[in-house]
């Protein structure tokens, strides 16, 4: 396995607004943790007065981009109630390898037990609260915590607390001091974590979805070729809104090599400029669909955007050049095929679900992209690029072409993302329409505010 070092990559250094875009004082940035008492319940207010002043077909006012307070909100009211995208089961692919996800102030330790069954837990010890897992990624034996060297299974019971009086003693049934746990669902190789207590119902929508598409790529038998994780200078939702639209892709280089550049428009709405590289799509596509027909693959777009808790997308389309992979020409990356796919030229399979993951899986690799927010103005974006398990790298892939494509486009998204956040945060900021090439940016920002609204009114 390759991956990079694990600690992240940062982009342009983002700093805290004065004012935000409606007009109105900014809430102190330097306070760290859950609002509480009269704070939270002027928080929530405001956040009613942000929601209320959007407008339909437009951007958010600035406070929901820049305001501390509303961002305590997001973590609070969404992050830490919805099903949130950590990572793929190949990110933990052997008893003891795990990672840690961080939500707010929640961390989140995600592994896989000596069972071979993969579990989430509270990354807090039952003691005195230290943190038990530091770093972002790893493989233990047992968990231990450094404090106390509290000692616990990779299923979480806790075997062994050091001068713990026993329970004929008057001491406390180590069976309940097992580490706290975490729901956590599988879809078809990706991992999902949800901290509430009753989470929402809405993922076995999602699995009986988007399960069928994703099966072919076989996740459950790929393997880490890269991983990147880079720091954009900009509030998660600008990350997610550009995300989702494409009307911005002419300044993707390295991108529309094979991406064409009029993806989510409709036929009518393609400019002139446009109308050769729409063609050449409509030709690829007819392509496409033939050859999924003929191994029974599903391609057709599948799309609940605003309305569930986990809105999602789900679609395969056909990718300019060779049509096979995210490279300078649209030929293949890997050597090796994933699953048992016995044809190189499919396009990407592309899901997107909210709050925080889009990917995409070709015939030959599955990128996937992890959105966690580090602060209002701070989102670190996951890039994890996944390869058949018997691929060779050196022989099947090279890991500089594998990721070359996404390395850059990332970095010019974070330069895009850096650029709207000094925007909403300048007083002269105001929401404009959004093009008819921004649908799903309208979809998102629609499904934030009936969220946000559910959650505030509970």
């Amino acid at each position: 396995m390759t991956t990079t070092p694990s600690r992240p990559t940062t982009s342009a250094p983002a700093s805290v607004p004065s004012q935000d875009g409606s007009g109105s004082t900014t809430r102190a940035a330097g306070r760290v943790g859950p609002l509480v008492g009269s704070a939270a319940a002027e928080a929530r207010a405001h956040l009613v007065e942000v929601l209320d002043a959007r407008q339909q077909g437009r951007s958010l006012p600035g406070a929901a981009y820049t305001d501390a307070d509303l961002h305590e909100l997001d973590l609070a009211l969404l992050w830490q109630r919805q099903w949130i995208f950590v990572g793929t089961v190949a990110e933990v692919p052997e008893p003891g390898d795990y990672v840690t996800v961080e939500l707010g102030t929640a961390s989140v330790l995600v592994l896989r037990d000596d069972d071979e069954e993969v579990r989430a837990f509270r990354n807090v010890c039952r003691h005195r609260g230290a943190r038990l897992v530091e770093e972002p990624k790893g493989s233990v034996g047992n968990i231990v915590c450094g404090y106390h060297r509290w000692t616990y299974a990779t299923d979480g019971r806790l075997i062994h607390a050091p001068q713990l009086a026993p329970v004929e003693d008057g001491g406390v049934d180590p069976a309940c001091l097992s580490l706290r746990t975490v729901h956590l669902r599988e879809v078809a190789g990706l991992l999902f974590v949800c901290l509430a207590p009753e989470p929402p119902d809405d993922l076995d929508t999602l699995s009986r979805t988007v399960a069928p598409y994703l099966a072919p790529h076989a996740l459950g038998r790929t393997k880490v070729a890269a991983q990147v994780d880079l720091v954009e200078a900009g509030n998660w939702k600008l990350t997610m809104e550009n995300n989702r639209e494409c009307y911005h892709c002419e300044g993707h280089a390295d991108l529309v090599c094979t991406f064409f550049p009029t993806w989510g428009l409709a036929d009518h709405e393609v400019p002139p400029r446009l109308r050769a590289a729409h063609d050449r799509y409509l030709l690829a596509e007819e392509g496409l669909h033939l050859a999924c027909e003929e191994r029974g693959m599903p391609y057709a777009p599948v799309e609940d955007l605003v309305e569930p808790p986990l809105g999602f997308r789900i679609q395969r389309e056909a990718l300019d050049g060779h049509g096979e992979s995210f490279s300078r020409d649209g030929s293949r990356l890997v050597q090796r095929l994933l699953g048992e796919l016995d044809e190189a030229r499919l396009g990407r399979l592309t899901l997107h679900a909210q709050p925080n993951l889009w990917c995409h899986a070709m015939a030959d690799h599955v990128v996937t992209f992890a959105v966690l927010p580090l602060g209002v103005d701070r989102t670190l974006v996951r890039t994890t690029w996944l390869v058949h398990e018997d691929a060779v790298e050196g022989v099947d892939y090279d890991v500089d072409s594998l990721t070359e494509v996404w390395r850059h486009t990332n970095e010019e998204d974070a330069a895009f993302v850096g650029l709207t956040q000094a925007g909403v945060a300048d007083p002269a900021y105001e929401p404009g329409p959004y093009s008819v090439a921004e649908r799903q940016v309208d979809d998102f920002v629609s499904w934030y505010v009936a969220r946000m609204r559910e959650e505030v009114s509970r």
